[in-house]
C-alpha cells in the first residue's frame, strides 16, 4: 500500500471578512468568503475549492478511462455547478452536478453505448466523489457529439 501525502500551506492574517493566502506546489491564490456569503470575494474560496476537486477528478479521471477503452475522443469539456444550502445560518454542500460534453469522431453504436457507459462510471470511480459520498451528491449529466 502506497500513501501519498499532499500540502497546502495557509496564512490568514485578518478576520472573517479580510483576505488570506493558500499555496501548494503549483498553486498559489488568495482566499476569502465569497460575495454570495457576504465576503469579499478575493482570490478562491472552500466552496469554489470543493467543486474544483470534484471536477477536475472527475475529468481526468474519465479521460483515462476513455483512453484505456481506445474510444477516440476529439474533445472532452465540462462545466459543473456546487449547490450550497444555508437554512437557519447553517451552511451545507448539498450537491454537485458535472456536465461533460464528448466530442467523439464518428462512434460506432457501440462506442457510443460504451462512452456513455463511462461517463457514469468516472463519477462513482473518481477518489473526490468517493470522499464525498454520503455528504455531498455528486451527479452526472452527460453530452456526446458527433465531430
Amino acid at each position: 500500500m502506497a500513501i501519498h501525502s499532499f500540502f497546502i500551506d495557509t496564512d490568514w492574517p485578518g478576520l472573517r471578512n479580510d483576505v488570506g493566502t493558500m499555496s501548494g506546489k503549483t498553486l498559489t491564490t488568495d482566499i476569502s468568503i465569497p460575495p454570495e456569503m457576504d465576503g469579499p470575494g478575493a482570490g478562491t474560496n472552500p466552496d469554489e475549492m470543493l467543486l474544483g476537486a470534484a471536477a477536475t477528478c472527475y475529468i481526468i479521471t474519465l479521460a483515462a478511462m476513455l483512453e484505456r477503452s481506445n474510444i477516440n475522443k476529439l474533445n472532452l469539456r465540462m462545466t459543473s455547478e456546487g449547490q450550497v444550502e444555508v437554512e437557519k445560518g447553517v451552511i451545507t454542500y448539498k450537491r454537485i452536478l458535472h456536465r461533460p460534453v464528448l466530442t467523439l469522431d464518428r462512434p460506432t453504436d457501440k462506442e457510443y453505448a460504451l462512452a456513455e457507459k463511462l461517463m457514469y462510471k468516472a463519477e462513482q470511480s473518481c477518489m473526490i466523489t468517493r470522499a464525498l459520498n454520503g455528504n455531498v451528491k455528486v451527479e452526472v449529466s452527460p453530452t456526446i457529439q458527433n465531430g
